[in-house]
């Protein structure tokens, strides 16, 4: 007997045969895995040398850390050596200090005018004072008043108070001569001149300064 054309051959598949037979058959195509393969393992690779990296990172910043708090721990330890050994010293001078303050200054204390440890301002003051005394007659309160003012002299309380605790001057006497200046030259009666005498806003004579100088007036 003749073969066929399209009779199938004995070393094919039933369905080889019947896709050859419609002349649709291809061969099976094969996967490639060569290169996803290679390109997966070295994706793995640099995940891997990330994670690495990563935790060396870490264990760096804590080793820092470490070092850091080891560093403030060292240098609390030696301010505190320093602060102790600053107040034992202090402790140390303390009694020589103590010994120096009971002894009383003789600049704090001034008692004369000829002493050479007065101050300045003080022997300033006093001359001053005197000034408004003699040539003025004014009375103790008004010359105070006058070395401390700010429209004045300007002397420091301290100062001021030394001046009048050390003046030679005769309260009474410049009283009079201040109420005969009041009794010529503006005319005014025994009382006026009393009242001006020991007035705030006049010349500030104590009460028994003025009594004296109005019982001496020319009558």
């Amino acid at each position: 007997m003749g073969t066929y054309p399209n009779e199938p051959q004995s070393n094919q598949s039933p369905n080889q045969q019947w896709q050859g037979q419609n002349g649709n058959y291809q061969p099976p195509k094969k996967k490639r895995k060569g290169l996803f393969g290679c390109l997966g393992c070295l994706g793995l690779i640099v995940v891997i040398a990330i994670i690495g990296a990563i935790i060396s990172a870490i264990a760096g910043n804590n080793s820092s850390d470490s070092g850091n708090k080891t560093s403030s721990s060292q240098s609390a330890a030696s301010s505190s050596e320093t602060q102790a050994q600053s107040t034992a010293t202090d402790e140390a001078e303390a009694p020589q200090a103590t010994s120096e303050a009971s002894t009383p200054s003789e600049e704090s204390t001034p008692s004369d005018n000829s002493g050479s440890s007065v101050p300045k301002e003080y022997k300033s003051a006093l001359k001053k004072g005197e000034t408004y005394s003699k040539m003025m007659h004014m009375s103790k309160q008004g010359i105070y008043d006058q070395l401390t003012s700010e429209y004045g002299e300007k002397f420091s309380p301290e100062a001021a108070q030394y001046a009048i605790d050390n003046m030679n001057a005769d309260w009474n006497a410049n009283a009079l001569a201040k109420a005969k200046d009041y009794q010529t030259q503006q005319n005014m009666s025994p009382e006026a001149v009393r009242d001006q005498l020991t007035s705030e806003y006049g010349e500030k004579f104590t009460q028994e300064e003025a009594d004296y100088a109005v019982q001496h007036l020319d009558q």
